[in-house]
């Protein structure tokens, strides 16, 4: 018999599980033998089972049945009841759907915190998002000298533009900051001591510790000053120990008040070339604008760093740039081709996605648009009356909360502390609990905050193009759960 005649055939393994045409029995009376449950076959050959293919590909399926089958085998060798074949069925559908979707999605942010570390930090420009697009979509010259013909580098990729934005002479960009702050430590003090303060040997999110890093670079740890206090004579006095450099890192997520002091980034850059000694400027997040000027503590910047006299930046591209996630090194050219030469460079570079975006992000600020163009900064500098413009919007059309005044925040371990006024729509709700859960169960997912009982939404941090499905997805939730609970 053929296989075409065979699956007109009855199955009689099934039992009463299988008609001829289909899997569509009932099947009440064979729950207690496993002899009645199908095959993988049997079920990949159902209309089910076709259906499923053609949305997740065979190999897929063949991998979900087998697991339901062997789950319900299991449970039934622990007296549990074999399922009937809607359940089955169900099971292995709600499996496939597990795995189908992707575990990274976008969500919308109603946090009111800008540079959301768990949310992916910095949304990118409309510019950056289509260099991305561009050079995704086709081949590009990432390594490839088109003036001669031949293979070029990647590392000349953003370099021109930074070094025009910044004036330092050289620039290198890697895939993060803790890798740029790694490979300067490796490539220039291995096996030799670096000089820190106390007061700056940090730990920001994720377990990213200062000192742990100049471990795994091979450099010895010289800490000067207290955890308080720190002179600059103590550096002075670290230079006996012969060093390779001194490193200053920037406090990017707390604060040192009290009976504090520390020599400023001049004055040690001052000492460190008197003693012929570079001098490392870890600024984590690193802002090319002026924080202040949008009503917040002044950030110090990348120029500035380098007007003051370190040898080399290190910052990060995806917090108060606004860009992809980067590490980017500049500075003096000597000491970046070192970094350029050394194996790890190639370890931990920047891939051609992140390079496009960074070009198109750097661009903004290069023709001044930054402020415009670029989300974070639309964010930091929009004005109250504007977002509660926006707040007021939504309340019109949900019909439902009240406008109030608040705080957003800068986040993303930059100018802790920092806030900027907003306002808010405010939500008294039954539950406020399981209306956040059915938020972040919505298709795109909304992240709010919960504040005394209270549901905030922050307009600041909503993209524009975001408001009209925010706007749909918030009123079926709202008369869904205030039905429930009336």
């Amino acid at each position: 018999m053929d296989a075409a005649s065979a699956r007109t055939q009855p199955v009689a393994s099934l039992g009463c599980w299988l008609s001829e045409q289909q899997l569509n029995l009932d099947n009440e009376t064979c729950m207690n033998d496993l002899r009645s449950l199908p095959s993988v076959d049997q079920i990949i050959q159902s209309e089910s089972g076709a259906a499923w293919v053609v949305a997740y590909g065979r190999p897929l399926v063949l991998e979900a049945i087998r697991q339901s089958l062997d789950a319900v085998r299991a449970g039934f060798q622990q007296g549990k009841a074999l399922p009937d074949r809607a359940h089955l069925l169900r099971s292995i559908e709600q499996q496939l759907e597990m795995w189908g979707t992707p575990t990274l999605l976008p969500v919308i942010n109603t946090t009111g915190v800008i540079l959301h570390t768990n949310l992916g930090r910095a949304p990118l420009s409309s510019a950056a998002i289509q260099a991305c697009i561009d050079v995704a979509s086709s081949y590009s010259n990432l390594e490839y000298n088109l003036e001669q013909g031949k293979r070029g580098s990647r590392l000349l990729h953003a370099e021109t533009l930074l070094k025009h934005l910044t004036g330092a002479e050289a620039a290198l960009v890697v895939n993060n900051n803790a890798a740029a702050v790694l490979l300067t430590l490796t490539a220039l003090a291995r096996r030799r001591g670096v000089v820190i303060a106390r007061t700056q040997l940090v730990e920001i999110g994720g377990g990213f510790r200062v000192p742990d890093v100049m471990k795994q670079s091979g450099a010895r740890l010289i800490e000067v000053g207290t955890t308080n206090r720190v002179h600059l004579s103590d550096y002075e006095n670290a230079l006996e120990e012969a060093p390779a450099l001194v490193l200053h890192a920037h406090r990017s997520n707390f604060k040192l008040v009290g009976f504090t002091s520390e020599p400023d980034l001049a004055e040690i850059a001052g000492l460190c070339r008197g003693a012929n000694l570079p001098l490392i400027d870890d600024l984590g997040s690193g802002s090319l604008l002026d924080t202040a000027r949008f009503g917040l503590v002044h950030e110090p910047t990348v120029q500035e760093s380098l007007a003051a006299g370190a040898d080399l930046v290190c910052f990060s591209g995806d917090k108060l740039l606004g860009g992809p996630q980067a590490g980017i090194i500049i500075g003096r050219a000597e000491l970046l081709n070192r970094l350029k030469k050394h194996p790890l460079a190639r370890a931990i570079r920047a891939d051609k996605l992140c390079l496009a975006a960074l070009n198109a992000t750097l661009m903004h600020y290069l023709k001044d648009e930054a402020e415009r163009e670029i989300p974070i900064w639309r964010m930091i500098s929009a004005t109250p009356d504007t977002v509660k413009q926006r707040a007021e919007a939504w309340a019109n059309h949900l019909r439902w909360g009240e406008v109030v005044p608040a705080q957003s925040t800068i986040g993303g371990g930059s100018l802790p502390g920092e806030t900027v006024p907003t306002y808010v729509l405010r939500l008294k709700l039954p539950s406020p609990n399981r209306f956040l859960e059915r938020l972040r169960q919505s298709n795109p997912p909304i992240i709010a905050r919960l504040e005394d009982d209270f549901v905030l939404l922050d307009p600041r941090t909503v993209l524009p193009e975001q408001e009209p499905v925010l706007l749909k997805i918030l009123s079926a939730i709202i008369t869904h759960h205030t039905r429930r609970a009336s």
